[in-house]
């Protein structure tokens, strides 16, 4: 078998995956079908059941490459090799969660449809991808503050990743929600991804590590 047939199934994938991101962009998740889905491929849209059994297992996979993908940045943060200030580290930590709109909006909206449509196969797949960010943000967190025990790393981590569920809507609301804020008298503050994060970093951070 040449290389091109065996690497075959993983570019497959890779199609649908990217097929599901486009569409994804522009309709919400409820709203998006195997049939739109396999009509953005190369290929019969039948042929997707030969590695995606549902939806939810294709945008399971797309949520897992956007883990994969911040943990590459999280590896590269933790690879520098040298203690930041907490000022620093915390925008820089935020700019990697920056990178990763689509895993914001998917962890705000569908994450239970997704794992609970899935064979328990992808979910151990995708809780594996899951892991290995946490264990790169551990080490970030290592290097650049060798004060904090593994206990704050933990805090740390365990009080951001819930946080992230919310960072999409309240950094991207429609037009439509921005109306009915203000015609409730809601203060809408419009603050970007980066400063949403860096904030709560900072606060999670260590105190002598701060800039005056």
């Amino acid at each position: 078998m040449s290389e091109s047939s065996r690497d075959l199934p993983q570019i497959r994938k890779e199609e649908i995956i990217d097929a599901c991101a486009r569409l994804y962009e522009s309709k919400p998740f409820k709203e998006i079908t195997l049939r739109d889905i396999g009509a953005q491929t190369s290929f019969t849209r039948t042929s997707i059941y030969n590695y995606f059994r549902t939806k939810e297992e294709i945008f399971l996979a797309l949520l897992q490459r956007e883990y994969e993908l911040w943990t590459v940045d999280l590896q590269t943060l933790a690879e520098s090799g040298r203690a930041l200030s907490a000022d620093v580290f915390a925008v820089r930590f935020a700019q990697t969660v920056e990178k990763r709109r689509c895993l914001l909006k998917l962890l705000s909206m569908n994450i239970y449809d997704m794992e609970d449509g899935s064979r328990i196969e992808n979910l151990i797949e995708f809780k594996a991808a899951y892991k290995r960010s946490l264990e790169a943000l551990d080490r970030a967190l290592a290097v650049s503050f060798p004060v904090m025990t593994a206990e704050e790393r933990n805090e740390f981590i365990y009080t951001v990743y819930p946080f992230l569920f919310g960072v999409y809507p309240y950094t991207t609301a429609t037009e439509k929600q921005i109306k009915a804020m203000e015609r409730a008298g809601i203060d809408y503050p419009r603050l970007t991804i980066v400063e949403t994060v860096a904030r709560l970093a900072i606060r999670l951070l260590p105190s002598e590590n701060k800039e005056p």
